[in-house]
């Protein structure tokens, strides 16, 4: 049986919700949008993860994870990574852009707004300390490359900035 995201058993979403990212360990698997198919055979569990971007290395480490996880639980688990459909950041859920927000990571604003605060320099990006607009681009990248640093100029704490990724 293969499930749509939507219809996955309780039991096996449950199991799928404790695998976080290790780069940002408060956004699930399902929140950050990389589960694209899971099928379920009696205890047997096949899981295809698409790549936020291609070489990322936390691919590795979530597949390692998600067969913990399922073997933890009495499954046997296979997971393939995938790259068609290609990962957006669009996949992030609201609850995952609001664990983001929480974490000290500001949230992906959208193709047009990206393109304004990363290339030409727009005030769009809200710090995650104050919430202040009045940020600047420090770097084109953070802490990994599918974030970039920011710092706010009114309580000057630096933070990240989650590209938006399409």
């Amino acid at each position: 049986m293969v499930a749509q995201l939507n219809n996955i058993p309780a039991a096996v979403r449950s199991i799928l919700d404790t695998v976080t990212d290790p780069e940002i360990p408060v956004l699930t698997i399902i929140d950050l949008g990389v589960v694209h198919k899971v099928a379920l055979t009696g205890k047997n569990i096949y899981v295809e993860l698409i790549p936020t971007y291609t070489g990322c290395p936390a691919m590795d480490v979530m597949q390692a994870d998600v067969i913990q996880a399922f073997s933890k639980e009495g499954y046997t688990a296979t997971t393939k990574l995938v790259l068609s459909p290609a990962w957006t950041s669009d996949r992030i859920t609201e609850k995952g852009k609001a664990a983001l927000k929480a974490y000290g990571i500001a949230p992906p604003l959208g193709e047009t707004a990206d393109k304004a605060v990363l290339l030409e320099g727009s005030k769009l990006v809200g710090c995650t300390n104050c919430g202040s607009t009045n940020t600047k681009l420090v770097s084109q990248f953070g802490s990994t490359a599918c974030k970039a640093l920011f710092k706010c100029l009114d309580c000057l704490e630096p933070f990240d900035y989650f590209k938006c990724l399409k």
